[in-house]
């Protein structure tokens, strides 16, 4: 599917209308993804979110990028591996589902997103980058927008198991 791209690095520096933050129920920052989106944008991306309150796992709400490239940034609460474990493949669906349904609300036409749950939350790369390919794909042939998806890891073992996932999955149809 060309409308999806895989690529390594760092998210806050992508070119996009809006870019995915993997963050935790507070919407405040934390580690990873979400402590380097919060510190990229600055300190009006906290004071938005802190007006928002709070977002539920498998949910999604959306701000401002600020001092990003992106316009804006779209944020998910992944599930936690260990304890979400029996419900965290479809809660990990519906962030991306939720995700990508904003997209379609705001015009959002080119959108990067990062390996949802799969640093501190625990989720195995190799069954996550699955589910966020397949509900992606899933939803891209439904929509014609977002026009163009981009998934930017940040490691080589990310990338590596999205790539391959993918690679396989467009060679199989």
């Amino acid at each position: 599917m060309e409308r999806i791209s895989i690529r390594m690095g760092d998210i806050t520096t992508v070119e996009v209308d809006a870019i995915v933050n993997a963050a935790n129920s507070t919407l405040l920052g934390g580690a990873g993804v979400d402590g380097m989106i919060h510190w990229a944008a600055g300190s009006g991306l906290l004071e938005e979110c802190r007006s928002i309150g709070w977002c539920p796992t498998g949910e999604a709400r959306i701000t401002a990028g600020y001092n990003l490239p992106a316009r804006y940034v779209i944020h998910t609460v992944g599930p936690v591996y260990g304890v979400d474990r029996e419900n965290a493949p479809r809660l990990l669906a519906s962030c991306y589902e939720n995700c990508l349904s904003l997209a379609v609300q705001h015009t959002i036409r080119t959108l990067a997103f990062p390996a949802i749950s799969c640093g501190a939350y625990g989720y195995p790369v190799e069954e996550a980058c699955k589910i966020a390919l397949d509900t992606t794909i899933s939803f891209l042939e439904r929509n014609e927008i977002p026009e163009k998806v981009f998934f930017v890891l940040y490691s080589c073992r990310d990338y590596n198991a999205y790539w391959e996932y993918y690679a396989t999955k467009m060679a199989n149809g």
